[in-house]
């Protein structure tokens, strides 16, 4: 959105349909939802090599059951920076979030980073690596940080007039907490609203 002949206003939130295998013998996995993040980017209107932006970002106790989150409101910094090379989109998003109130039991303090690699291809069709790495800093030492490897691809197209996103990433851990999961599957669809 352009909030005048300056500055936009980008925002991005994530509401994760989590499935969380049980961590002991006997007990179920559970799925449901878990806590959202919303991100709001100030980024100069300006086009350029670079395009930056940097902002808050907020923690939402969404989750539908405690497994799934911290049942914590937080707030936090949030910045990123991209270039978009001929086919290439490269980037990265950083982020920390503290807790700032909640019945939760224990703190939040995660720092998020997300490096992005586009490869767009005719067709609407790109490949990606967007791993989310993650830092706990309230974890034990040898379980602070879960780090992604791997990627995979997807495809911009439209239902009706709605363009859309549909992509699908797995992904292998090579650190995490003792309890982590060792892959990762992410597919996402996400309603897009260019500006016209």
């Amino acid at each position: 959105m352009s909030l005048n002949e300056n500055w936009n206003l980008i925002t991005r939130t994530i509401v994760p349909i989590v499935s969380n295998p049980g961590l002991v013998p006997g007990q179920d996995r559970t799925n449901g939802l878990g806590d959202t993040t919303f991100t709001t980017f100030f980024s100069p209107r300006k086009p350029s090599t670079w395009i930056w932006g940097a902002g808050p970002v907020v923690l939402l106790p969404t989750a539908s059951d405690d497994v799934l989150g911290s049942d914590k409101w937080g707030f936090g910094p949030s910045v990123v920076v991209l270039t978009m090379p001929g086919s290439w989109v490269i980037g990265s998003l950083f982020s920390n979030v503290w807790s700032v109130g909640g019945s939760g039991d224990a703190d939040v303090n995660l720092f998020t980073w997300q490096y992005f690699v586009n490869y767009n291809m005719p067709g609407g069709w790109y490949l990606s690596s967007a791993p989310i790495m993650t830092a706990n800093w309230e974890a034990d030492s040898g379980n602070k940080w879960t780090i992604p490897v791997g990627g995979g691809g997807g495809k911009i197209f439209r239902i009706g007039k709605q363009p859309m996103n549909a992509s699908a990433q797995v992904f292998y851990n090579v650190d995490k907490p003792e309890f982590g999961a060792d892959w990762t599957l992410r597919m996402q669809l996400q309603l897009l609203f260019p500006k016209s």
